[in-house]
């Protein structure tokens, strides 16, 4: 019996039954996926041809019985939003926004009062007394304006009931539950229309009241029969979930009085495996479901995998799924759509929104544009190699464009293609405007695109299904031309993309069978496999979406969270029923995305457990690899050591020492390889930057000085010109970008006071009778290296912020933004210099003394540091400190203990057996 699915069994009493009049039979199944399986399970039963009953799901039935098109929920609210308008006193009437906010509930509970046939006038009065009775106590004087209005909504709800389905009706259009009420109203005669039509329902557990009313009306006048999938386990137990809906209809449903009830299977109780697994997050559950199919297809090499399913309780695994299944999955059927939430041509449509909402709520008149949203559109992958604009994304980078106005950004870009106009025509003229040119920018797209190219041919398919939804939205607007606002607007689309799913194309008997929770009803598998077996994804949780408190649901026979579970655990037990291998897999981690407790599903099998079940509960945990990161290790080939040559030649610079001293591959990356950071705006300005513009302001400020002495007179001068000269460096470096306001306004502001902070130390030493003497300012210096044990010559070749004369000594000054101690430049032993990156500033210092030593011409030299962050200390000069005495001034033993370690360092970068390894 177990190998005997439930669509066998419904294609075995077609054949036996009704094979004379198989042309006149209507088979009503709960859902349209089934069909396929039913034609299949009677292909099996027949030999010869014949005309296969006609196969429907209850949807279609019941749009035939009441003769009114579905309409879809957009439509609904906007339908709604004009019966909202005619029935509300002007000055009461919300935006669309607002309406829409409450509306979309009150649908919701309009649909069910109609499936459930319940009176709606004494439904809706029933709240509105309710909600009198919250307000009994407060004095008539003390009722605000606020609670007058509130108590008005609940008097308007069964008007807004009746206008709305008179208003549909004339359309002959309807919403589920409206289309059900008239399905029973039409019952009677559509009984009489239908002979000799017979009707077979099959596969159902939750019927509304309706349906019940309808399926019960068609058996009594001897039109239909019913069957049902139950497994005794769940409807002689009456406490158990997945039998509560067939229990409710046998003890009362009138048929079953002088009637048996069929089918009743016992299934469940039969030999089952069932591997409960536990794993962290959604992704390895993913990677275990393609590792059991991997296993499956191992096992048995000839298997199709058409009785493998997979269900997904959560549909965003669907991706991380596909990217896991071994290649030995050959066929694939696939029931769910792609979420258009992915689709490129969305995340397009989504950012053009972004661009443009801004840009209208920032300044509708200059129509300010925020550069990374410009860029954002500019750079994805549908628009980028078309729209002909990378001189365009190189401007705006290399020019720090942070916001820029439309009429710039078509200056910035004087030979607009068709594609570029399209994304940034401004949307000024209203709602339908603005969707045609998303329309035309959508068929641009799909002009660009070749069908060739398999990958073109997909992204295509993703196209038309957003051109799609779009012309819908034009379709809805045309006739609904008042609700004109960009922001309304976006709402909606935000709404309508979800229905925008693109289909799989698969073949439905063959192969791996994946799909949603839904699409499973009926069917029946010999291994599935269901994930996300968590509280609030499977089953789904309590939603309290409705006006209808949840008492008075219960009085009126509405369903509530109960059933909605209920329907959920026959969903799951169904699965279950036939399968002999099980495989349940759910998130351990019961915090965070995607997370929550263990399934009460999975705890009711291991409380309940059937004696021929057998049933394991395993954890699988990744495998954490011994080291988290291994350093890169880069031997030197000959092409490198030609590079190495080439520098040596050219000049290595201070910082090119320090930087393979601080990380080898980071010198490896910047001067071998010379690969230079990506240019990018800089939204608020770096410190490095910073440090630019006030190098390049003192070098402006004494540029005038050079090979004088400086007078007080003369910084007093300079103070006079620091405002105009940090901002022209500011605007030299920083070029486009904002600094009158936010964080650039103080960095403004930090580069003007250190700026001034550093002329006023000068200006107290030039008053306390130094003498200085400007030699050179931001000026290259080279000298060539040569010792015996180096291969060839070094050059050492690099840029010296300040040289100055103070008081007969040689001072090399190098300016640092950053807070530099003293401590930084002291040394206390030549051994091991070149081997701490501490000893950073000191090899630089000590390497512009090295170059200037021959133009010093035997005058003393000091070489050290002026620190920004530290200017009371004044200049810090290298200094060599053995035991208690320093020695500030570089004489020919300091330089020679110094070229002895650069040496040394210099022969580890050029050696060929010595690799460039990380530092971590």
């Amino acid at each position: 019996m177990i190998n005997t699915s439930f669509l066998d069994k419904i294609a075995q009493v077609l054949i036996e039954n009704h094979s004379g009049e198989l042309s006149n039979m209507i088979v009503v199944l709960p859902n349209k996926r089934a069909k396929i399986f039913l034609i299949e399970a009677l292909k099996k039963q027949v030999e010869n041809n014949i005309l296969a009953p006609e196969i429907i799901s209850i949807e279609d039935f019941i749009q035939d019985i009441s003769g009114i098109r579905s309409i879809d929920p957009i439509e609904l609210l906007f339908e709604f939003y004009e019966v909202y308008l005619s029935v509300t006193e002007k000055s009461k009437q919300q935006s669309f926004e607002l309406f829409a906010n409450w509306s979309k509930t009150l649908l919701q509970d309009f649909n069910e009062i109609d499936r459930y046939l319940l009176d709606p006038t004494h439904v809706l009065s029933y709240l509105k007394d309710i909600e009198d009775i919250k307000k009994w106590g407060i004095e008539v004087e003390n009722k605000t304006q606020l609670l007058e209005n509130y108590i008005d909504f609940w008097k308007l709800l069964p008007n807004y009931y009746q206008s709305l389905y008179a208003h549909l009706l004339k359309k002959g259009v309807g919403y589920q539950g409206l289309i059900y009420r008239q399905a029973v109203e039409n019952l009677n005669h559509f009984s009489k229309s239908i002979t000799p039509k017979q009707y077979l329902f099959a596969g159902f557990n939750a019927l509304n009241a309706a349906e019940e009313k309808i399926i019960q009306h068609l058996i009594a006048a001897d039109q239909a029969k019913i069957y049902w999938d139950v497994d005794k386990t769940f409807l002689n137990d009456p406490y158990h979930d997945a039998g509560l809906f067939v229990r409710r209809f046998k003890e009362s449903w009138k048929h079953y009085k002088t009637n048996p009830f069929e089918w009743i299977v016992d299934d469940f109780s039969q030999t089952k495996n069932i591997q409960v697994i536990g794993t962290p997050k959604t992704i390895g559950q993913a990677k275990i479901t393609g590792s059991i199919i991997e296993n499956i297809v191992k096992d048995n090499p000839d298997t199709t995998l058409d009785k493998v399913a997979v269900v997904l309780g959560e549909e965003n695994l669907l991706v991380p799924l596909l990217y896991s299944l071994p290649s030995t999955v050959g066929a694939l059927n696939i029931t769910m759509g792609y979420s258009s939430k992915n689709n490129p041509a969305q995340i397009l449509i989504a950012k053009m929104f972004k661009l443009h909402t801004n840009a209208l709520s920032r300044n509708a008149k200059n129509y300010v544009l925020y550069y990374k949203d410009v860029l954002d559109i500019l750079t994805h992958p549908l628009v980028e190699p078309y729209s002909k604009t990378a001189g365009l994304v190189n401007i705006i980078n290399q020019n720090n464009y942070t916001f820029i106005t439309h009429h710039k950004l078509m200056e910035l870009n004087p030979d607009p293609s068709d594609l570029f106009r399209l994304l940034f025509e401004k949307w000024e003229k209203g709602s339908i405007p603005v969707l045609e040119t998303v329309s035309k920018l959508l068929l641009t797209i799909k002009d660009n695109l070749n069908n060739e190219n398999e990958e073109e041919k997909i992204t295509k398919a993703f196209v038309f299904a957003i051109f799609k939804v779009i012309n819908k939205l034009i379709n809805y607007y045309s006739q609904h031309e008042h609700i004109d606002k960009i922001d309304t607007l976006h709402a909606i689309y935000k709404q309508v993309i979800d229905l925008a799913e693109v289909s799989f194309e698969g073949e439905p008997l063959n192969g791996l069978q994946i799909m949603g929770v839904l699409e499973s009803r009926v069917l029946d598998f010999d291994t599935v496999i269901v994930t996300s077996m968590n509280e609030g994804k499977f089953p789904a949780g309590k939603s309290q979406n409705s006006f209808i408190p949840y008492d008075v649901k219960r009085e009126l026979g509405l369903p509530t969270f109960k059933e909605k579970d209920a329907i959920y655990t026959y969903h799951f037990y169904h699965l279950l029923q036939r399968a002999k291998n099980i495989y349940l897999l759910y998130n351990t981690e019961s915090e965070g995305l995607d997370a929550g407790e263990k399934s009460r599903f999975i705890t009711q099998l291991e409380v309940e457990k059937q004696p021929n079940h057998n049933l394991t509960h395993e954890i699988y945990n990744a495998v954490l690899p011994e080291t988290a990161y291994k350093p890169m290790v880069i031997e030197k080939s000959e092409a490198v050591m030609a590079r190495l040559e080439e520098i040596a030649t050219v000049g290595f610079s201070p910082s090119a020492l320090t930087s393979y001293l601080r990380n080898p591959i980071q010198f490896y990356f910047q001067k071998i390889l010379r690969i230079r950071e990506v240019e990018e705006v800089e939204e608020n300005i770096a410190l490095n930057t910073l440090g630019t513009i006030i190098h390049e302001t003192l070098k402006a400020l004494y540029e005038p000085f050079i090979g004088k002495f400086v007078s007080e007179q003369d910084i007093q001068n300079c103070f006079k010109q620091i405002d105009a000269e940090v901002l022209k460096q500011f605007k030299a470096v920083y070029k486009e970008g904002e600094i009158k306001k936010g964080r650039n306004l103080l960095a403004f502001e930090v580069a003007k006071r250190n700026v001034f902070n550093f002329l006023k130390v000068e200006l107290e030493c030039v008053k306390a009778g130094d003498a200085i003497k400007i030699l050179a300012l931001e000026k290259t210096f080279e000298r060539k290296l040569e010792h015996p044990s180096l291969a060839f010559p070094v050059l050492i070749k690099g840029n010296v912020d300040r040289i100055e004369e103070r008081n007969g000594t040689i001072r090399i000054i190098d300016y640092k933004t950053g807070k530099v101690e003293k401590a930084s430049v002291t040394l206390k032993t030549w051994r091991g210099l070149t081997e701490e990156i501490k000893n950073d500033k000191i090899i630089q210092v000590l390497a512009y003394a090295y170059m200037y030593e021959t133009e010093a011409k035997s005058r003393p030299i000091e070489a050290g540091i002026i620190s920004f962050k530290n200017l009371k200390s004044g200049f810090l000069p290298f200094n060599f400190k053995e035991e208690k005495e320093a020695n500030m001034i570089i004489n020919e033993e300091v330089m020679t203990n110094y070229l002895e370690q650069i040496v040394l360092l210099l022969n580890e970068i050029l050696d060929v057996n010595i690799p460039f390894e990380e530092k971590i």
